[in-house]
């Protein structure tokens, strides 16, 4: 047989699906893409995880945008962190142009317009729908480590969590933990060394400084209530199509730790409430992170274990983790091991650090008979890319330059009205628009501070009039111990650990 012949046979038998698959193009060698040579992942996989990655302008928003189509159309539902704001148009009707029509011959795949169900998500002031998390869902375990606390700190915080338990005093936005922060260090200072023992007022400022930082990217919109469930992620049209939920983050990008907060908080919800579906056929959730970077670069040492964790346990409830980004060495080491699908848009290599780069990106890949990786890195034009993937049996495939099939659906953003429109329909924008401010930790120590200080107040009033001078410690101060005591008598367990309990358990 010719090299061409082999080539074929190889794509052929490596991409071969018995079950549902995804088709993302048509492989090429020697620069012709073959009418013959389809690349299709199975999926039974996708639970896998992946990569995607290249440089700006080389495709990869229209590889995710092919990706979501066809995950819609099989009921699977989306999650996709648009961080750039150009996803959006999977909501409309694409149009079929005559390079669209060209690249589909050359592929032999059929090319048919369509439209998606969206859902427009926000962290911030955006249109759509809002998100946000309470305190208490988070738990003192993970609401620590987004602060990136030491063990004592991390210590003083639980501390806090089971005194707000015992009360009763629910967590529910960061005015509430701060306020409970400084009465433990003024007003219910020796309540709190009487039950739960002495805590330093450094270490409180310290968490206190470390909150305020986060609140300043924004946390304050997103810890609240009402909470966002995550079943609301799962639904599927009255078509049969997944719903793509799109998470618009375009003003949140010079605010990292708000971006990873939100995503730990979000898979470890996942983890807890979806239960475990073993080898299922096809996964339940997929979830696109864009520019994962932003998650990375300024994650500790600690939340980069726990980011790792959870990608590991995670594919067993059914859900793929998919990472975007422009070069894979964006990616921990610990996490880029664990995704069994990697799509690799071309690398450009104008500096000496950019070739060494793609030197290290190609030992990412597999080897190839067909292929110099790391100088078809560089060739390879809009719209194709590298694969490699998991087949059925979860054996790696062969490497496939691939021409990627154009989007069904638009392939540019959505305008002000589309958006309006979308929302305006949307059942869950008006589920989640009203803020709700029950009465939590705040106000529930702002009146017993009240109480107590009517208290005092009063026997001190009493003792200016009668005028009697006390040899032990003064009836305003016992009176005051006394109230504090009664007051915290009280006990609610809700289970300080939060919504990691169970999986750091396992």
């Amino acid at each position: 047989m010719s090299r061409k012949e082999d080539f074929i046979q190889d794509i052929t038998a490596g991409y071969n699906c018995k079950g549902e698959s995804i088709t993302l193009g048509g492989a090429i060698l020697d620069g012709e893409a073959l009418t013959d040579a389809h690349v299709k992942i199975p999926l039974k996989t996708l639970n896998r995880h992946g990569l995607i990655a290249g440089a700006t302008g080389t495709g990869k928003t229209k590889t995710i945008q092919v990706f979501s189509e066809q995950l819609s159309n099989f009921g699977i539902p989306v999650l996709m962190m648009d961080i750039k704001g150009d996803f959006s148009g999977i909501a409309k009707d694409g149009e079929e142009k005559p390079f669209i029509t060209e690249r589909h011959a050359k592929i032999n795949i059929h090319y048919t317009t369509a439209s998606f169900p969206v859902e427009l998500l926000t962290l911030s002031e955006q249109n759509g729908v809002r998100l946000r998390a309470t305190i208490s869902e988070f738990g003192p375990v993970l609401f620590s480590r987004i602060l990136n606390l030491n063990d004592t700190q991390a210590g003083v915080v639980s501390v806090i969590f089971k005194y707000c338990d015992d009360n009763k005093m629910p967590l529910l936005d960061l005015k509430d933990i701060k306020k409970v922060i400084n009465y433990i260090t003024e007003e219910g200072k020796d309540e709190i060394e009487e039950h739960y023992g002495k805590i330093s007022t450094s270490t409180t400022g310290t968490i206190l400084r470390k909150i305020i930082e986060l609140e300043q990217q924004g946390a304050d919109l997103f810890f609240g209530e009402m909470s966002f469930d995550v079943e609301d992620l799962m639904r599927i049209d009255e078509n049969g199509k997944g719903y793509v939920n799109i998470l618009r983050l375009t003003d949140i990008q010079d605010k990292p730790k708000l971006f990873s907060t939100f995503m730990l908080s979000l898979l470890a919800e996942i983890y807890q409430q979806m239960p475990e579906k073993g080898d299922a056929e096809q996964p339940e959730l997929i979830i696109f992170i864009d520019e994962a970077h932003l998650i990375f670069n300024e994650a500790s040492k600690t939340l980069l274990e726990q980011i790792e964790t959870i990608v590991k346990l995670i594919r067993s409830k059914g859900v793929g983790i998919y990472f975007i980004t422009q070069n894979p060495m964006d990616i921990p080491s610990g996490v880029l091991a664990q995704l069994g699908l990697k799509i690799q848009h071309a690398l450009r290599a104008f500096t000496a650090n950019d070739r060494k780069a793609i030197k290290q990106t190609a030992d990412n890949y597999p080897t190839s008979d067909y292929y110099k990786t790391d100088e078809i890195l560089t060739s390879l034009g809009i719209g194709e890319a590298l694969v490699t993937a998991l087949n059925e049996k979860g054996v790696p495939t062969p490497l496939a330059a691939t021409m990627m099939r154009a989007p069904m659906s638009r392939m540019d953003i959505l305008t002000e009205s589309e958006i309006q429109e979308i929302n305006n329909k949307s059942k869950l924008v008006k589920k989640y628009s009203e803020l709700i401010d029950r009465e939590s930790a705040y106000e529930m120590l702002n009146k017993k501070i009240a109480v107590v200080e009517e208290e005092i107040n009063e026997q001190e009033q009493k003792q200016e009039s009668q005028k009697q001078q006390n040899q032990g410690p003064s009836t305003a101060s016992v009176v005051g111990k006394s109230v504090l005591k009664v007051l915290t008598s009280a006990t609610f367990i809700r289970g300080a650990f939060g919504v990691l309990t169970k999986m750091f358990k396992k």
